[in-house]
């Protein structure tokens, strides 16, 4: 009797330093990734990224990105609202990722960041708009996805963003730094405690990825940033094929018997982010690895 207590006290502990995750994959930079109902209806997503909202701050005119899928300039998007209320409808949450590798965004002051975050407010989330981008559907948050201009006033951004969630649905905030810690484009806005989630990038970074069968400087990047800052869960953040990156990929064996058991021992693992839904279909990334995040 003895042992079998034994045993059941060992299965607990494992179960407790052994947590299930969850993928969050970027929707919305390639014409041949297929729809977002398409990719939610998979059922290996819980978190679709829209990408990007690539220009805005300084006065300039809002700009969403959506390459070939449809011209938002035009009203040529909102019919995506009928993808993102299924997408919901099946639990998964959509959010609105700003910044991106390509585009024209700064943010000059607080003010700028207070009318930012209005506009994303009116035209994406809770807020009203004659002319919302993506149709009447709500978003449910923000990712800041910060990779050039200026690494101010996205504190402020975030501040104003999270305040919106008084209005009576909650605004839900994620990033997407780089692995380096900190992070020199978001680390101010890290930094507030205000984030739910941070889908860390450990690609395309060498010092701070997976390389050559040794997780070593992952997981010292992993421990340093689900550590260091204040968010409900962190999410390693992989290139789910060798060529969406131009390092950093990790094969999905390597993934499930290397990497992943080191990091959900971790009380705020989440789970993995991929870059994009364009790549997971080409190599079946998510749908591999499904079982074991």
């Amino acid at each position: 009797m003895k042992s079998f207590f034994s045993f059941l006290l060992l299965i607990t502990a494992l179960c407790a330093t052994s947590r299930a995750g969850n993928i969050a994959v970027y929707w919305g930079q390639s014409d041949d990734e297929g729809s977002l109902a398409d990719a939610c209806a998979t059922g290996n997503y819980a978190f679709a990224i829209v990408s990007f909202l690539c220009v805005f701050g300084n006065g300039q005119t809002p700009e969403l990105n959506l390459a070939g899928h449809c011209d938002p300039a035009s009203g040529g998007c909102t019919g995506i609202t009928d993808d993102i209320n299924a997408c919901q409808s099946q639990g998964v949450q959509v959010l609105l990722s700003i910044g991106g590798g390509a585009g024209s965004y700064i943010l000059t002051s607080d003010d700028d960041a207070r009318q930012v975050a209005d506009y994303i407010w009116n035209n994406y989330l809770g807020g009203q708009s004659s002319s919302r981008p993506l149709g009447d559907a709500v978003l449910d948050g923000v990712d800041f996805d910060i990779e050039g201009g200026s690494p101010d006033h996205y504190d402020d951004l975030a501040n104003y963003l999270f305040s919106y969630s008084n209005q009576g649905r909650k605004v839900y905030l994620t990033a997407a730094p780089q692995c380096p810690y900190p992070d020199a484009w978001v680390g101010k806005a890290l930094d507030t405690g205000l984030f739910d989630y941070i889908w860390v990038q450990f690609y395309n970074n060498p010092p701070c990825q997976f390389s050559d069968g040794e997780p070593s400087n992952l997981q010292d990047a992993w421990n340093q940033w689900t550590t260091g800052i204040k968010a409900n869960q962190f999410f390693l953040g992989l290139p789910a094929a060798p060529d969406a990156a131009g390092s950093g990929f990790i094969p999905t064996d390597e993934l499930t018997s290397q990497v992943l058991p080191g990091l959900k021992g971790s009380s705020n693992y989440g789970g993995v982010m991929l870059w994009s839904r364009y790549y997971d279909i080409q190599t079946g990334y998510s749908q591999a690895i499904r079982s074991s995040v």
